[in-house]
C-alpha cells in the first residue's frame, strides 16, 4: 500500500468504524428482551431520536442525491428543501405525540402491533398485510442503500464495489447485531452529527474558494438559462407544475414512515418530542438547503473549469459530491467525507433491518406461529432473522451490479422509500385523526398504495400523453392520494367497530 493519501483515508475510516463497534458494545448492555431490541425499551432521549429519525429518513439521498439534484435542477431543487421541511413539521408538530400516546396505551413495540390493537383485530390480516408490506419494500430499500455503499467504495476508495459492499455489509450488521435499536439510535446521533456539519459546512468552503464573478444566478444564467427558474425549466406550465409537486411531495414520506415513526414509539415521553422537533426542523433546513446549494456551486464551478458535463453529472448528479470534496479539501477532510456519506447509507440499513427483522420475528412467528414464547426468549432470534435480511439485501445489491451495471442508482432507493410511504402513511395519518377509519379500510389502503407505486411507476409512466407528467410527479403522491381515497371509501362502506371510535375519542379528549 504506496498511497498515502489511501493510508489516510483507510486510517480515519477504521477509526470511525470503531466509533461504532464501541456503541454497539455500550448499547449492548441495555438489551433485555424484545422491547429494548427493537424501540429501546421506550426510554430514548430526544436528543437521540431527533438526530435519528432524520438520519434515517435522509440516507444517502441526502449527499449523494440530493446534491445531484442541485446542480441539475438549478434553483427548482430548493422545492425538495421545503417539501422535506413541511413534512418533518408536520409529523412532529401534529401527528407525534398522538402517535406516542396511543403506541403507549397499546404497548405496542412494532408497526403491525400499533394497528392490530388500534383496531381491536380479531384476525391476523392486517398483521400480515403490514408485515408483508413491510419486509418485501424494506429489502428492496436496503437493498438499494447497500448498492451505494458498493458505488461510494469504488467511486472515493478505488476499492471494488463487490468487496466495498460486503465491507459496508458487516459493519452494520456487527454493531447492530450486538445493540439492536439502541446501537442504531445512538450511531445514528453520531452519523447525523457528521453529516450536518459536514455539509453544512462544505458550501462555506466551496463559496470561498471560488470566483465569485457576477455571482450565482450569472454563473447559472451562463450554463444555462432554465437553471435559475425557481418555477420549473420548462416551457409547459402545466410540466413545471408537476415537477415541483413531485420536488414537493417527497415530504409525504415523513408523514408515517415505519422507519421514522419507530422512533416515536421509543423516546421516553411526550415532553420530549417538543425538544425534538426543533432539532428535526433545524437539521432539515440546513442540510437540505446546503445539499443543494453544494450542487449548484459545484455545477458553476466545474463548468468555468471547462469539466464536460458528463463528468459532472454522471446519470443522476452522483458525482458531484466526490468532485466537490476531492477538489476543495484536504485528503483527511476527505476521508472523514467518506465517513460522512457512508454514515447516512448505513444510519438507514441499520434501522431498516431492524424494522424487518421485527416484522418477521414479533409480526409473524411470535404473534401468528408461536404465541407462547415470551418476548425475552425472541431476542437470539430476532438478531438471526436480522443477519437473514442483511444477507437477502446484500444479494440482490450484488445481483442487481451484475444484471444492470448500468442503473441509476437512486432509482431503486426511492422506489423503497416511496412503496413504504404510500403503504403506511395513509393509513398512520387516517388512524390518528380519522374515528371513522375502520379495520378493512387499513387493509384496503395499504394494499392500494402497495400496487398504486407498482402502477404508477410501469404503467402509467408510459402512457404516451400524460407518462411525462407523472414521471416528474413521480409515484409517492399519487399513491399516496389513492390509498387514501381507497382507505376512505371502504370504511365508509364497512364502519369500525365502536370501541374503536372511542379510543380516538379518548386521544382527542
Amino acid at each position: 500500500m504506496n498511497d498515502p493519501e489511501l493510508v489516510i483515508k483507510l486510517v480515519v475510516l477504521t477509526f470511525y468504524v470503531g466509533i461504532l463497534f464501541f456503541i454497539g458494545i455500550l448499547a449492548s448492555r441495555r438489551i433485555k428482551g424484545m422491547s429494548d431490541y427493537y424501540v429501546g425499551g421506550k426510554n430514548m432521549g430526544f436528543l437521540a431520536v431527533a438526530f435519528s429519525a432524520r438520519a434515517t429518513g435522509e440516507s444517502g439521498w441526502l449527499l449523494i442525491g440530493l446534491t445531484g439534484m442541485g446542480a441539475i435542477a438549478g434553483y427548482s431543487g430548493y422545492w425538495v428543501v421545503l417539501g422535506e421541511l413541511l413534512g418533518v413539521f408536520v409529523s412532529w408538530q401534529f401527528m407525534a405525540k398522538r402517535f406516542k400516546k396511543l403506541s403507549d396505551q397499546y404497548n405496542a413495540i412494532t408497526i403491525p402491533d400499533y394497528l392490530e390493537a388500534h383496531f381491536k383485530s380479531s384476525t391476523n390480516t392486517l398483521r400480515i398485510v403490514a408485515a408483508s408490506a413491510l419486509v418485501i419494500f424494506v429489502i428492496i430499500y436496503v437493498a438499494s442503500q447497500m448498492d451505494v455503499t458498493g458505488i461510494a467504495f469504488e467511486s472515493m476508495l478505488n476499492i471494488d464495489y463487490r468487496v466495498g459492499a460486503i465491507i459496508g455489509f458487516f459493519i452494520v450488521l456487527i454493531y447492530i447485531f450486538i445493540g439492536g435499536f439502541v446501537a442504531a439510535v445512538w450511531s445514528d446521533m453520531f452519523q447525523g452529527i457528521l453529516m450536518f456539519f459536514g455539509l453544512v459546512l462544505l458550501p462555506i468552503v466551496v463559496w470561498f474558494s471560488m470566483d465569485h464573478g457576477a455571482g450565482i444566478t450569472a454563473g447559472l444564467n451562463a450554463i444555462d438559462p432554465t437553471l435559475t427558474q425557481v418555477l420549473g425549466r420548462s416551457d409547459n406550465g402545466w410540466l413545471n407544475l408537476f415537477t415541483i409537486l413531485g420536488f414537493s411531495m417527497i415530504g409525504l414520506g415523513f408523514l408515517g414512515s415505519p422507519q421514522v415513526y419507530v422512533r416515536f414509539m421509543s423516546i421516553k415521553s411526550e415532553k420530549e418530542i417538543d425538544k425534538g422537533k426543533w432539532v428535526a426542523l433545524l437539521f432539515t433546513l440546513f442540510t437540505d438547503a446546503a445539499a443543494v446549494t453544494i450542487g449548484i456551486l459545484a455545477r458553476i464551478y466545474f463548468t468555468q473549469k471547462g469539466q464536460d458535463p458528463e463528468v459532472i453529472l454522471g446519470t443522476g448528479g452522483e458525482n458531484v459530491l466526490s468532485l466537490v470534496t476531492n477538489e476543495f479539501l484536504p485528503t483527511i477532510l476527505v476521508a472523514i467525507f467518506i465517513a460522512i456519506v457512508l454514515s447516512a447509507i448505513m444510519s438507514t440499513i441499520d434501522s431498516l433491518l431492524i424494522l424487518a427483522s421485527s416484522a418477521i420475528t414479533r409480526d409473524f412467528y411470535q404473534k401468528i406461529f408461536r404465541p407462547d414464547l415470551k418476548d425475552q426468549d425472541l431476542t437470539k432470534v430476532s438478531r438471526l432473522v436480522t443477519i437473514g435480511m442483511a444477507l437477502m439485501a446484500l444479494g440482490i445489491a450484488i445481483l442487481l451490479y451484475y444484471l444492470y451495471p448500468d442503473r441509476k442508482i437512486f432509482w431503486i432507493m426511492i422506489f423503497g422509500w416511496s412503496g413504504i410511504a404510500a403503504t403506511f402513511c395513509p393509513v398512520i395519518i387516517l388512524s390518528l385523526f380519522w374515528k371513522g377509519f375502520s379495520e378493512k379500510g387499513a387493509i384496503a389502503s395499504m394494499i392500494t398504495g402497495f400496487f398504486s407505486i407498482i402502477f404508477f411507476k410501469f404503467v402509467v409512466s408510459n402512457m404516451e400523453g400524460v407518462g411525462d407528467y407523472f414521471v416528474e410527479l413521480d409515484v409517492l403522491a399519487p399513491s399516496f392520494l389513492m390509498a387514501m381515497i381507497f382507505g376512505f371509501i371502504v370504511s365508509k362502506v364497512s364502519p369500525p367497530k365502536m370501541n374503536t371510535i372511542e379510543t380516538v375519542e379518548k386521544i382527542d379528549k
